[in-house]
């Protein structure tokens, strides 16, 4: 390969490696939350815990290098050609089709590597994930002991904790274990009663045994209590201390939802005889890796006649090229799911029409002028332009002689031209990162869909409602690199050097940038508000669908135990919320201080009555207890308590993801799990999460000044290539943060708040130091 060769290849290598990074980041980004939290959470080196991040790599690098390659030919032969350089390889007599050895060269590379990620390293990849996850689950104690959380994780046995203390050694305050094996398993004997054994303590030690999958306890002031099958007989004790174990359940092996992902190609190769899904899935990973070849033969047509377009417009031709073979790609195999098409017709058909396209562009490549057919097309849009550009100077003139002033709060004319430089890089980034993670979240879910029989449009619609959710996530992100992009493109071109040669200083400069972040920051809260929960439960009610899950009840009446006010205890076999009756209920009244049990209720059924305010028991008794001691016992065939008030939509809990509720509502359902001693932590995390997430679009613009500035003179893509560092730390910092307050080691609102609090003090320091 000769001077031009290797200087064509090393302009493509550059910005498709970037590409690479940048694309591959953004799908990662999809996963890195469970890894995070397998972080936290398992007692895992650090280096199985960074194999698991390698492992998520290979399957992204399928989707990714291609669309890289693409983005590399473009951006390459796109600046080439701006700069005059194919201009001047043509005068010199050599042809334009003089770059499409090394682009070639180059493409073959990607072809290569993604042949490999596709036919070898993402088959292994998923077998090794599962393997490991299951490893570490099976190797961790699945027992979190959360206070004020009824904890249904051991076999046949209820926990409650009112207090859980940290420290070398875990202690438990106020603890209410009812032990539910069926009466016959119980070593009680035949004379057992249907109620639960309740035992309560005042204090415990809680001693891990992760060998035995158990947790040791070491309880103080303890209690019994057990009713017989003769409810007048009641079987109570109490010791000072004593011991006991709680046996965990077995942890779930994880399996892959889709049955092919994980299969060599050669056994996968025998499977395509028998199972549809199984040959698409075989094409695919023959089919992908071929597009790094035909969507470079189509780039090198486009990149050199993209004389004036620089790489602004290779970016969006390459986000329409990509779109457009991917999602040519997915409905075509939509048509093989339904029988219509061949497997192998359906995922080559993209392939086989870039190719005709990539020959029929290079044959007209050598065409002069405006003859061939791209500058047909560019002559269309230029015309168009013209005549929308004439409108706007004529309405102009028409203003200018009513206005001849400006206010000092509207945009200046300097803040216009790096407005709409950074509104146009923050758009198109943001539509290419939401369109390729909406690509490849439609072949994770490929399988899923060919097995469940979802029909395409209910695919498409599951997308649609995705979409808000990844622009909300996306958003940040494109804030950063739109603001590197612009002041970089800006230094390049010495046109920063000219402003402040005429006393415009740095920070004037980077005002319109802040303050369009600062409302897109606003804009993210109210979008997170208003419009973000409604498509989340949308497209969650969908994607289950997809999976083959029943639909998810959002009231579960279902959930046997109710923390009410007070220290009272509600248990019940059925609740009827309709006819407003619990059946088989159990009340347990503990004292406050001790914990140990002053009066126990039981009755077959309670019935809420509207006009007394209270719940009418029916067919039952009530034993109020001094220690071990009955100070009362009475039956009844119909009775009320006063001071039983909780109304029947107290036992109604909502479930609902923190994603599907705006923060007034997040805050009310917190409210309520934690009166009924449901597990708050992660909300109360979302909670506060929802006024740190939007405030770090403008973060993320405050400390991309500062580095736009510096990387300024290597170019746009030395921008990418810091926004890239800059976003790896900031999601490793936040995820970081959010696990440990998912699990109780830091308080919520300091685990969603510090990653805004590091970066915004980064920010303002280096804005502090820069030379205006």
């Amino acid at each position: 390969m000769g001077i031009l060769g290797r200087t064509v290849f090393l302009e493509i290598a550059s910005s498709a490696l970037l590409g690479t990074l940048l694309f591959t980041f953004v799908l990662f980004l999809q996963k890195v939350g469970k890894l995070f939290e397998l972080l936290v959470r398992s007692s895992a080196p650090p280096a199985t815990v960074g194999y698991l991040f390698g492992l998520v790599l290979p399957p992204t690098l399928v989707f990714t290098i291609p669309v890289s390659v693409l983005v590399g030919v473009l951006i390459g032969l796109s600046r080439m050609s701006g700069d005059g350089e194919i201009t001047a390889m043509r005068a010199a007599g050599v042809p334009g089709r003089r770059v499409l050895y090394p682009v070639l060269t180059f493409s073959l590379l990607g072809l290569l590597v993604t042949a490999a990620a596709s036919l070898w390293l993402t088959p292994l990849a998923n077998r090794e994930t599962y393997r490991i996850i299951n490893r570490l689950g099976a190797a961790q104690l699945t027992a979190e002991i959360q206070p004020r959380v009824f904890e249904e994780q051991f076999p046949n046995t209820i926990l409650y904790v009112a207090a859980v203390l940290s420290g070398t050694v875990v202690r438990w305050r106020r603890i209410f274990m009812a032990d539910i094996t069926p009466v016959e398993q119980r070593s009680s004997g035949r004379d057992a009663g249907e109620g639960p054994r309740i035992t309560v303590a005042r204090e415990a030690i809680a001693l891990p045994d992760v060998a035995h999958n158990r947790i040791q306890l070491s309880m103080r002031d303890i209690s019994t209590h057990e009713v017989e099958k003769d409810a007048s007989r009641y079987t109570s004790t109490e010791f000072p201390s004593g011991d006991q174990a709680l046996d965990a359940q077995a942890p779930t092996e994880n399996r892959p939802s889709k049955p092919f992902i994980e299969m060599d190609t050669g056994p996968l190769i025998r499977e395509a005889k028998t199972s549809v899904e199984a040959r698409i899935e075989l094409h695919q990973r023959l089919a992908l890796p071929f597009a790094c070849l035909l969507l470079a033969l189509v780039g090198v047509a486009l990149g050199v006649s993209s004389r004036k377009a620089g790489k602004s417009g290779a970016v969006v031709l390459t986000v329409f090229l990509a779109f457009l073979y991917y999602m040519g790609l997915i409905s075509l195999v939509g048509l093989a799911r339904q029988g219509t098409l061949s497997a192998w017709v359906a995922v080559w058909t993209p392939n086989a029409v870039f190719t005709v396209a990539g020959i029929v562009l290079l044959a007209r490549l050598e065409r002069p002028g405006d003859r061939d057919l791209v500058g047909k097309v560019r002559g269309w849009f230029n015309i168009l332009y013209l005549k929308v550009r004439g409108l706007r100077l004529a309405s102009s003139a028409i203003a200018g002689g009513v206005a001849r002033f400006r206010l000092p709060l509207l945009p200046q004319l300097i803040d216009t031209y790096i407005l709409s430089s950074f509104l146009f890089y923050f758009l198109l980034l943001l539509t290419s990162f939401v369109l390729i993670t909406e690509v490849f979240t439609f072949f994770e879910l490929l399988s899923d869909v060919i097995r469940n029989q979802i029909p395409m449009p209910r695919v498409l619609t599951y997308l649609f409602f995705l979409a808000p959710k990844l622009i909300y996530d996306s958003t940040p992100i494109s804030v950063q690199v739109a603001v590197l992009v612009t002041f970089g493109v800006l230094t390049k071109q010495n046109e920063v050097t000219a402003l402040k040669a005429c006393g415009v200083s740095l920070y004037r400069l980077a005002a319109p940038v802040l303050l369009a972040s600062s409302f897109l920051s606003l804009a993210l809260f109210a979008f997170d508000y208003y419009y973000l929960p409604d498509a989340n439960r949308r497209q969650d009610a969908i994607r289950a669908e997809i999976k083959g899950r029943p639909a998810r009840t959002y009231l579960r009446p279902e959930h046997p135990w109710i923390m009410g006010q007070g220290s009272r205890i509600y248990y019940y076999k059925h609740f009827e919320p309709d006819e407003k009756v619990m059946g088989g209920v159990n009340v347990f009244e503990l004292d406050p201080a001790t914990f140990h049990m002053v009066r126990h209720i039981a009755a077959e059924r309670a019935r809420w009555e509207s006009s007394l305010e209270t719940w009418v028991f029916q067919n039952g008794w009530v034993r109020d207890l001094k220690g071990t001691r009955v100070t009362k016992f009475q039956t009844f065939a119909a009775t009320t308590f006063a001071e039983l008030r909780e109304p029947p939509n107290y036992f109604l809990k909502e479930v609902k993801q923190d994603k599907q509720m705006n923060f007034e509502e997040l805050a009310d359902y917190i409210r309520e799990l934690q009166q009924s001693g449901f597990d708050t932590v992660r909300l109360r995390v979302q909670f506060h999460k929802k006024f740190a997430v939007p405030l770090f679009a403008l973060i993320m613009a405050l400390i991309s000044v500062p580095f736009s500035f510096l990387t300024g003179n290597r170019g746009a893509m030395a921008g990418v290539g810091v926004s890239l560092g800059i976003a790896i730390a900031y999601w490793s910092v936040g995820q970081l943060f959010e696990q440990l307050g998912n699990i109780n080691q830091l308080p919520p609102a300091l685990a969603a708040w510090s990653p805004d609090a590091v970066f915004a003090l980064a920010g303002l320091y280096l804005l502090a130091r820069m030379r205006s």
